[in-house]
């Protein structure tokens, strides 16, 4: 009997305990104490008491959502992120996109020239062929390449006789002044009056000749501007104009041929000389122009990117018109002075945060 009289004691104890324990937590809801899991490197013990989780270190929420960060006081109906963070709604603390480096180029007006590479040769302007008045041996020339003739002067002698005949000497005689530049028989040869013992050509005064392609012969006028290269002068430029142009096409190689003089003659420049000809077949004056790097084809359409006040690129779709190697001539789309992006503008998109560098 005694010892059921301590186990109920006992028992009876553990209730009160119980009892008094249930009343103090209902007295004093603030003071339980509840593990929480800190998200983040380090968890440490949170005093809340949220309808959802508090996150961070020393963090004090009374919110329905999730305080994350330092000494975070965030009345909030969201997530609050950051240190000493009060701020009502969600603070995603995310940094904005890097800004492009690029270069930026002003549209300005300019001269545009459209040009069509084709090869030529250096001549003579006057240049005429020395023929003898009657046919049979050559017997003596007294003239050789370079050399200076007059009209009127004697420059080789035909032997016209035959076996059985005896003939007197024929005089070739020039019909021109110049320089012999061609001298294609020598003393032996057998001649006719249709064979050029002489070429004879007016040295200081040279042409070019040339012949350009049918598609561009529409294009081509009197008085067309060109500049001229020659492998014997590198590095240097030479401005000729056309001064004759063929009314008949060659039937063979669908070209016509023009010649060009020289519009500064230069006494470096030699007949028989290969020249690379670059002849304007359009040309505008004072006109909008970008530089040709500037322009981006996409889907059959022409953009380029504009820089405005607030450092961002600006997509522009534009009208193109003469165009040549190095710039664009602008018809629509852009404006004097817009600042066009020329460099770095294929990494772009409409809107994005440029850093412009000279």
């Amino acid at each position: 009997m005694k010892k059921t009289k301590i186990i109920t004691i006992a028992i009876i104890s553990l209730i009160a305990l119980f009892a008094i324990l249930i009343l103090l937590n209902l007295i004093f809801p603030g003071k339980a104490k509840v593990p929480v899991q800190a998200q983040g490197n380090q968890a440490m013990p949170a005093a809340a008491n949220p309808s959802g989780s508090g996150r961070g270190a020393n963090a004090q929420a009374n919110a329905e959502g999730s305080g994350r960060g330092d000494n975070a006081n965030a009345p909030a109906n969201g997530a609050g992120r950051g240190g000493n963070a009060n701020r009502q709604g969600g603070g995603g603390g995310g940094s904005s996109r890097n800004a492009t480096t690029v270069r930026v180029t002003p549209v300005s007006t300019g001269t545009i020239e459209k040009s069509v590479i084709i090869n030529g040769e250096i001549l003579a302007r006057n240049q005429v062929t020395i023929f003898p008045t009657i046919g049979g041996k050559l017997v003596e020339t007294r003239l050789g390449i370079g050399d200076r003739v007059s009209s009127g002067q004697v420059v080789a002698t035909i032997d016209p006789s035959r076996p059985g005949e005896v003939y007197s000497r024929s005089p070739v005689v020039s019909t021109v002044s110049g320089t012999v530049i061609q001298a294609p028989f020598s003393v032996g040869d057998t001649v006719t009056t249709q064979s050029a013992v002489y070429i004879v050509g007016d040295l200081s005064s040279l042409l070019v000749e040339t012949f350009v392609p049918e598609r561009f012969v529409a294009s081509v006028k009197q008085g067309m501007r060109a500049q001229l290269r020659l492998e014997a002068i590198r590095g240097e430029s030479f401005d000729a104009e056309v001064i004759e142009i063929n009314p008949v096409l060659d039937p063979a190689s669908r070209t016509l041929r023009i010649r060009l003089r020289f519009v500064n003659p230069d006494s470096r420049i030699k007949a028989g000389m290969f020249a690379t000809i670059s002849l304007v077949t359009n040309r505008k004056v004072d006109v909008p122009v970008v530089a040709r790097t500037s322009v981006i084809n996409t889907y059959g359409s022409w953009i380029v990117f504009v820089v405005d006040e607030n450092n961002a690129a600006r997509r522009r779709e534009v009208t193109l018109g003469l165009d040549n190697e190095d710039f664009f001539e602008i018809l629509g789309g852009l404006s004097l002075g817009d600042k066009v992006v020329s460099a770095g503008q294929n990494f772009l998109s409409d809107g994005d945060p440029v850093r412009v560098v000279d």
